[in-house]
Formats: C-alpha cells, sequence, structure tokens
C-alpha cells in the first residue's frame, strides 16, 4: 500500500484529548456504566418554540432551497446588528460590520488564514479554547501562549510578551467570559488589550459565546457592565474583531449559526476565506435565527436561570465532599482546582473518573499547558443528575486516594 504524504500543518493537530475522552466515554458505557456526561458544553435545554416554527415554515418554501450567497443573508446581519446595538448602544454596519458564519468556531479557525503568514506568532489564552489553536496552525502560524493563572483573575499579563514574540506577532486571541475557566474581564482590561494591540499593530479577536450567560442577583444591574463587547473598548473598531454564537444564548447549537461583527477589513478578509470554503448555511437557519434575535427574549433569561440553579446544586454537593471551589459569576462550567493527588495528571483523573464510574468531565491539560491541574465540568444536566455525579466523584477520590 502506498505511503500517503500529508501536509506539516497537520502534525500539531494529530493528540487530541476529547477525541481520546470520547473513546473512554464509550468503553465505560460497552462495560455497563450509566453514563453522566459533563465534559461537553453542549446546551441540554431545547430551541424555543417560535424559533423551532420559523425553521419549519421555511423548508415548505422552495425559494430556500438553493445555494445562499451574502446578499441572501441581509435580513439576518440587520436583525444581528439591531441586537447588537440594543444589547451594548455601539452602531454597526449590517453591510460592512457583520458576517454571517456556521457557528462562530467556523469564524475563529479560518480567521487566521486572512491574518498569518507562515511563521507569523497568535498570542492566545493558556488555557484556551481548542479550536483556536487548531486555526493558527492550519494556517502554518506558530503560537505564543498567554498563561492564565488564579491570582491573575484569569486575565493575561500583557507586558510578560517578549518583544521578539511581539515583533512577529499578528494576532491575539481573547475570549471572556472564558471558556474553561468561567472568568469574567472588565472593561478596563479590554481597554488595556485594545490598546496593546495598537501600539503593536496586532489584529485584535474575542471570541464572546457566553454573552447572555451572567449570573447577577442584581435586577438592576445590565450584564454587559459585567461582561462587555470587546467594541465598547474599540467603539471605532480600529483593530478589533468580536465571534458571537446562538448555540448558548438560545440553545442553537447544533444548528451552527453565528457571526462576526467588527473593523471592515477584518470582515471582507475572512469573507475571501469564507467564500473560497463555502456558501452558507440553509435559510431556514437563518429564519430561525432572526426569530431568536428579534423575538421574545425570556427563553434566555429562563436558561441563564436554570444554569444558575445547576452552578449552585453543583458547587453545593462538591462542598459537602470537601470539595472547595470558586463559585463562577458566568458561564455554563465549573473550573475547579484537582485534589492534591492528582494536581499534575488531568487526563488520568478524567479517564479513571469515566472508567470506574461513568462520570465524564474534561482534564484541564486538554486546554492547554496552564490547564493542567485543573478539571472542567460542564452543567448540561439536571440538579439531581449533577448531585449524582458528585457522590459517585467522591467516592472516587475516597477510592483513589488509597491507590496513590
Amino acid at each position: 500500500m502506498t505511503k500517503m504524504q500529508f501536509a506539516k500543518r497537520l502534525q500539531p493537530l494529530k493528540s487530541n484529548v476529547f477525541a481520546d475522552m470520547d473513546t473512554a466515554k464509550a468503553v465505560a458505557v460497552a462495560a455497563g456504566k450509566e453514563l453522566i456526561d459533563l465534559s461537553l458544553g453542549s446546551s441540554d435545554l431545547p430551541a424555543e418554540h417560535h424559533v423551532i416554527e420559523a425553521i419549519a415554515k421555511s423548508l415548505y418554501d422552495p425559494s430556500t432551497h438553493g445555494y445562499l450567497l451574502f446578499r441572501g443573508t441581509q435580513e439576518f446581519r440587520q436583525a444581528a446588528a439591531q441586537w447588537y446595538e440594543q444589547k451594548f448602544g455601539i452602531k454597526v454596519n449590517p453591510e460592512t460590520e457583520i458576517l454571517p458564519l456556521i457557528g462562530s468556531q467556523e469564524g475563529t479557525a479560518h480567521l487566521p488564514l486572512a491574518i498569518l503568514n507562515p511563521g507569523d506568532f497568535a498570542l492566545l489564552l493558556d488555557p484556551g479554547y481548542p479550536s483556536h489553536v487548531g486555526g493558527v496552525y492550519l494556517a502554518s502560524g506558530q503560537i505564543y501562549p498567554m498563561p492564565l493563572k488564579a491570582e491573575n483573575n484569569f486575565l493575561p499579563v500583557l507586558s510578560e510578551i517578549p518583544p521578539s514574540i511581539l515583533a512577529q506577532s499578528r494576532m491575539m486571541v481573547l475570549s471572556y467570559p472564558h471558556n474553561p475557566t468561567s472568568a469574567i474581564a472588565p472593561l478596563s482590561f479590554f481597554q488595556e488589550a485594545v490598546a496593546f494591540c495598537q501600539k503593536h499593530n496586532i489584529v485584535l479577536v474575542h471570541d464572546f459565546p457566553y454573552v447572555d450567560l451572567v449570573f447577577t442577583e442584581d435586577e438592576t444591574l445590565n450584564p454587559k457592565s459585567l461582561v462587555p463587547s470587546i467594541l465598547q473598548a474599540d467603539p471605532e473598531k480600529s483593530v478589533s474583531i468580536e465571534f458571537f454564537t446562538l448555540s448558548k444564548s438560545y440553545n442553537m447549537g447544533g444548528f451552527r449559526i453565528g457571526y462576526a461583527i467588527g473593523n471592515t477589513q477584518l470582515i471582507q478578509a475572512l469573507k475571501q476565506v469564507k467564500a473560497s470554503v463555502d456558501f452558507n448555511q440553509y435559510l431556514g437557519i437563518l429564519n430561525g435565527a432572526i426569530a431568536a434575535l428579534t423575538g421574545n427574549q425570556d427563553g434566555v433569561k429562563n436558561a441563564v436561570s436554570i444554569f444558575r440553579q445547576r452552578r449552585d446544586a453543583f458547587i453545593q454537593a462538591l462542598y459537602h465532599i470537601g470539595w472547595h471551589v470558586p463559585t463562577p459569576e458566568a458561564t455554563m462550567y465549573i473550573w475547579a482546582k484537582l485534589p492534591e493527588q492528582w494536581s499534575s495528571n488531568s487526563i488520568e483523573f478524567c479517564t479513571e473518573l469515566v472508567k470506574q464510574t461513568g462520570v465524564a468531565a474534561s482534564p484541564g491539560a486538554g486546554f492547554g499547558q496552564a490547564g493542567e491541574g485543573y478539571v472542567r465540568f460542564a452543567l448540561v444536566q439536571e440538579p439531581d443528575v449533577l448531585e449524582t455525579a458528585v457522590g459517585r466523584i467522591a467516592e472516587f477520590i475516597k477510592y483513589s486516594n488509597g491507590q496513590h
């Protein structure tokens, strides 16, 4: 059999902790374990009825069945601009400053192809979302990881980036509220980041999937003051582009719909890359997204309330077994520092946990070197199931204490 020759850019993509965890889950199920999957940040809540209705109605309209080019996305872009302006008070041109995406992950993975030449550096959060890494490697770029530490509130220290790296850097990727640490960033940090990128001629990318999943008990407090948009720090859109998705706020992960907002040149460059890869997704999905963005927002508030209840139930259950973790102010995750005996092997902790108990979680090391020593739990089960999971985790830790 002929030995295939593949591009070198695939080499860094070979190891995938999450694929390994998927295998470990399959083995646990095959062994008869009842799986409680807390490893994926895929909402278990349904999309709202009016969203599904809009998509269903589109199916019977033959005019929606063909290719969808940019001009045909105008109504969606206008809805996205209106949603953004209402939320953050910043004007957006739907013709030149918004681009529909097949999920924000598509955008963050494709953007490096528009910005990086081979060997250029991207400044990425460590730990951070894996697709940010993949997109840079596919563009034959290099990665400089910006470590996120608890003592710095999981914000990168920009002054620590070496001048030699900055001279070769073309883009910085931020994402707050943050996956996996659940940290939030104040507007003052974004202002610092914008000034930093302007000074060093670096494109500033902000991945913003958890814009609505913010837990504030104060009804008078506007969530945007807790989780600002990067464009609030860069209203002129001088260096910035921001990515949104309907996966989290509107429980539409499987529909793969998102969009980018920002600098006209960056939007145009991303549009050029996208045009060579795909058209757009089915128009009916965009019609559902329009219904989501412009319709009743009670579903978003309800989802936030549900995830808050789950957060509280899980944190309290962990507390009862002696595992004290900070209470997150946003996202659908718990970022937990591992017990001492597992502090240097999060992958082994997660593979053994699912093997012995059926509880699946994500190892911190899967999000980057600085994630080692942590585990991420996704709150994608009902409170009683989460409490059952913690009970199994307690038994596992008790057993493993005798083994280590």
